[in-house]
């Protein structure tokens, strides 16, 4: 609710990675992981912006914020095929009116 993201190990209940504040406040609505390449995960916050962590790229900050200006974004989720190795990644996002919208990701945030 206050925009912290915790990493956690299944073994320990105390967090391996907290970031504090990734979001401004803002409260974070949903994250997911990366279907095609383990180290991303992307968060989508009560603002309708999506922030892109690359954790061997940057693992103290986003490396990406995208908003999504239009109509707020309610909730996303991932889609692609982690058995291929074409590095196509698209999120999933369900607007506040019933539309969906697919975006693709850039390829350095999609390849295995």
């Amino acid at each position: 609710s206050d925009g912290s993201i915790r990493l956690h190990q299944m073994t320990s209940e105390y967090p391996l990675m907290q970031w504090n504040g990734s979001t401004r406040g803002q409260p974070i609505i949903a994250l997911q992981w990366a279907l095609t390449r383990p180290a991303v995960f992307f968060a989508l916050d009560a603002s309708s912006n999506i922030y892109i962590w690359d954790l061997l790229e940057n693992d103290l900050l986003p490396v990406a914020k995208q908003t999504i200006p239009s109509e707020r974004v309610v909730t996303m989720t991932l889609l692609g095929e982690p058995e291929k190795a074409n590095g196509l990644l698209g999120i999933v996002l369900a607007k506040e009116s019933g539309q969906i919208d697919i975006q693709y990701v850039k390829k350095k945030w999609a390849l295995p």
